[in-house]
């Protein structure tokens, strides 16, 4: 049975106060059932077989190894060949690192498990000690696994997609992103539900405001926006 981030009236009420654009979109969106993956090791592989690909493309691979696993678990991927791994379409890159992490998981070498008692800094410091994971990847694990209520990534596109569309940017610095996450802060993650909706084009009538290149690839000059 498959399970959703969980956030109701509190979390909604609490961020359609802090902002009119986000509560218009909160509006016309309505209750999103975003997807969890509770058990944390078969989210850290989800987490990197998306790494740099698209919702779709991560969707498609995922779908095929729940089929051949059932159940994604450490022993289940060592039992299979690097080429068997690849097969369901991940790099030789990530087959290396899911696969180096399950043997550290089954030598002992890394416990998974203590990861729920970590603050999200420390989640991120330990998961950082394994090859191939990076701030990313850890963001999605403590939303999609250990569902912290407080997650906006700053490396995620489609978040930044999401937050030029609503409030028309061209680009999202550090700074400007820091400041809608304070905004949304203790309530990021259901923020950043709603900006991957955004993005999505769940919102009739938003567009990216982002510069669009030329077919040389040179960015077009800035022009101003006129709108607000």
């Amino acid at each position: 049975m498959e399970q959703y981030f969980p956030y109701g009236e509190k979390e909604i009420a609490y961020l359609k106060g802090k902002d009119k654009r986000l509560a218009d979109v909160i509006d016309k969106v309505g209750m999103v059932q975003r997807r969890v993956i509770p058990d944390l090791f078969t989210a850290l592989v989800h987490s990197i077989v998306g790494q740099q690909i698209s919702t779709k493309a991560h969707e498609t691979i995922w779908r095929k190894m729940i089929d051949a696993f059932g159940e994604v678990t450490p022993n289940k991927i060592l039992d299979l060949s690097p080429e068997e791994l690849q097969a369901f379409g991940i790099t030789f890159k990530k087959e290396d690192y899911i696969r180096a992490v399950a043997q550290k998981i089954v030598s002992g070498e890394f416990d998974i498990k203590v990861l729920r008692a970590m603050s999200d800094n420390e989640v991120c410091a330990k998961l950082s000690e394994l090859d191939g994971i990076g701030v990313w990847t850890a963001e999605m694990l403590m939303l999609h696994s250990l569902q912290r209520p407080d997650i906006l990534s700053f490396g995620d596109l489609a978040v930044q997609r999401g937050l030029r569309m609503l409030y028309h940017h061209r680009k999202i610095t550090r700074v400007l992103f820091e400041k809608y996450r304070r905004r949304y802060s203790p309530y990021g993650s259901v923020a950043c539900i709603y900006l991957w909706a955004v993005s999505a084009g769940a919102v009739e009538g938003l567009k990216d405001y982002a510069p669009k290149q030329r077919n040389d690839g040179r960015k077009r000059k800035n022009r101003g926006n006129s709108q607000p």
